[in-house]
């Protein structure tokens, strides 16, 4: 648990329920339990495959940095064998839940498992690093839909965008906390490549495009007052991790990237759900 950091499923977990339910709203297929389930596994098993691999991959980097010294691989905790096995039934797991979800998923399944892990070697390539994490975690309300109807959607490709954008840029303010160590190892962020000052800037881009990603399906689908209330929280806490943060003050990073984004993603799916039942 600890190795995947499993609380951290909370920031695409919903979208993915979004996409799910905005399936079945929206279309004439019926709600499974079954099929809910296997999008969970999904969503589980992805996410953990690729947090253990990054895990695994980073570990020598991980030993050097007095800040992820911690991690269960570099502390000793978890052998870097039992991670990568980890990594591997995790993506078994996965593509045997898209075969019994449908063909379409079950073809797509080696795509969405190549972004997920080649996530983990950007960061030696080029500062796009939160990039390529943006667009893994945004597969997962397309995913979602996906696997009830087995064909793609305007839609919910909209919140896949907001993901991308949205984790890409939170992602850019968590690595403000390692600027000189990844300017003094060769490692490519935007913050040790441009700057805290013109990374912040970037990420604040990264979230007003977010936020119009969550606006756009107005214009696509019927929606209420519980989704608006919805839409305006979420750009809420986006203005509040950018208040909270600074060039000159990253003691509160973790409240911007944990709580911030944490509240930002439940309460956006809650008041989202609120609108379909409402």
């Amino acid at each position: 648990m600890s190795l995947v950091l499993f609380a951290h499923s909370i920031f695409a977990l919903p979208f993915a329920i979004i996409g799910f339910f905005l399936a079945i709203h929206t279309t004439n297929y019926q709600f499974e339990w079954k099929l809910f389930l296997l999008v969970l596994l999904c969503m589980v098993t992805a996410r953990n495959a690729a947090m253990a691999f990054n895990r695994y991959l980073d570990r020598d980097i991980d030993a050097l940095n007095p800040r992820t010294a911690v991690r269960d691989i570099p502390a000793g905790r978890i052998a870097p064998k039992q991670a990568l096995l980890f990594t591997i039934i995790n993506c078994l797991i996965f593509m045997l839940a898209c075969y019994f979800i449908n063909p379409m998923c079950l073809m797509l399944s080696p795509v969405a498992l190549f972004v997920i892990l080649f996530y983990s070697y950007m960061k030696r390539i080029s500062p796009l690093c939160h990039i390529v994490l943006g667009i893994g975690l945004g597969l997962a309300p397309v995913g979602a839909y996906l696997a009830v109807t087995g064909h793609f959607n305007i839609v919910p490709i909209f919140y896949g965008l907001a993901v991308l954008t949205w984790v890409s840029g939170f992602d850019i303010i968590y690595a403000l906390q390692d600027e000189e160590f990844d300017k003094a190892n060769g490692l490519n962020s935007i913050p040790a490549n441009f700057g805290a000052k013109n990374a912040l800037r970037i990420s604040e881009v990264l979230h007003i495009l977010s936020f119009i990603f969550v606006l756009l399906p107005i214009w696509f689908m019927p929606t209420g007052i519980f989704y608006y209330i919805g839409v305006a929280l979420y750009g809420l806490m986006l203005i509040y991790q950018h208040r909270i943060v600074s060039p000159t003050d990253l003691s509160r990073v973790d409240r911007a990237f944990m709580t911030a984004n944490g509240i930002a993603s439940v309460v956006f799916a809650v008041f989202y759900l609120a609108d379909i039942i409402f």
